[in-house]
């Protein structure tokens, strides 16, 4: 399964005809989404192909050494700077990527690129140029038909289990460069490819923040595409109850909520609203607040310096003993340990 849109799409599809804007609180609850990612990037390899040619292709723990330790999820990236390439996913039907757009594997799936669909894989081990005195790590391969230029990354997310990431398809397409919004964006991420081959300083970094915008603008895209029927976080998102009590449970993960005030927040009854949570989201309500209260935990236990037992009290825990438990039952470690080695993964970097 793949999304494909441009940046131009800002309204939802009602199914029958009508469209309407997404609520801010919709909006809200999936920016606290994104923000709790927690993004790291970079672009590692600057590849060149000539028709005929065909890859396989997943990032590595190896690509990713050279920026720091191995994020616990891995989004792969492709940007093509010129030309086009096919993507083919665990043989499901190719599509093709052009010239300003971006493909997004959320999940690092194996997959494979080529100038045509069908095409057997070349083994490439051989033919990388590894990463020399701040030059990018280079490929060059085919023959001498069309030529095709692309940039690939990484952005990895420290955190586990976000439910953001784990709503997302296997494949998401952006194209950059299908209205004057998005124009600005495709030039940028063109200026910084041209460097980037040359060892340009900075532009691997210049390119993951580029490949970060363009991943928020297709999470927000790819939810105006989703049918009405669907289900899932997103989905939950969308709906005009469960989107309203997620934002409501985003934007105050710490107060003493029950599932009876959410459903009168949202003007349903107990049991009809308990139910819709859980057809959209996967869970009941107060699990769903338990895991989203820890991972909220686990980034400020990364990134503040402040004692365990306030930051349990922050994200709703009475008692620091409660949230070391909750916390081991989901991470397999306490919030000390967890914090000690995040701490030493970021100073590895």
């Amino acid at each position: 399964m793949f999304i494909e849109y441009g940046l131009n799409a800002g309204i939802i599809d009602s199914g029958a005809g009508k469209s309407e804007f997404a609520c801010w609180e919709t909006m809200d609850a999936l920016s606290d989404a994104i923000s709790a990612v927690r993004l790291t990037s970079s672009a590692f390899l600057d590849a060149r192909f000539g028709a005929p040619w065909c890859i396989q292709s997943q990032i590595t723990p190896e690509d990713c050494a050279v920026f720091g330790p191995t994020p616990t999820q891995i989004i792969a990236y492709h940007y093509v700077v010129s030309g086009r390439l096919f993507l083919e996913l665990n043989g499901e039907e190719a599509f093709s990527i052009g010239e300003g757009e971006m493909v997004l594997l959320p999940r690092n799936d194996r997959h494979t690129l080529g100038s045509a669909p069908g095409l057997n894989p070349a083994t490439i081990d051989h033919l990388i140029q590894p990463a020399d005195g701040g030059k990018p790590a280079i490929l060059k391969i085919g023959g001498s038909g069309e030529s095709a230029h692309i940039i690939c990354g990484y952005m990895g997310c420290e955190t586990p289990d976000n439910p953001l990431l784990s709503s997302l398809p296997r494949v998401l397409q952006v194209k950059a460069n299908d209205d004057a919004g998005g124009a600005w964006l495709e030039r940028s991420f063109q200026r910084a490819a041209e460097e980037f081959a040359t060892g340009g300083i900075g532009t691997s970094t210049v390119l993951g923040r580029l490949a970060e915008l363009l991943f928020v603008e297709a999470v927000r895209r790819y939810l105006t595409t989703l049918p009405r029927d669907q289900t899932g976080w997103l989905a939950g998102l969308r709906d005009p109850k469960i989107g309203k009590a997620l934002a409501m449970l985003h934007t105050k993960p710490a107060h003493t909520w029950t599932a009876d005030e959410l459903a009168k927040a949202v003007d349903m009854s107990r049991s009809a609203f308990a139910e819709r949570f859980a057809v959209f989201v996967g869970m009941p309500p107060m699990r769903y607040l338990s895991h989203w209260r820890l991972q909220l935990a686990a980034v400020r236990l990364r990134e503040s310096p402040r004692a365990i037992a306030q930051v349990a009290y922050e994200v709703g825990y009475e008692s620091e003993a409660a949230f070391s438990r909750a916390f081991k039952r989901a991470f397999s470690v306490t919030p000390g340990k967890w914090r000690r080695y995040e701490s030493g993964r970021e100073s590895s970097k």
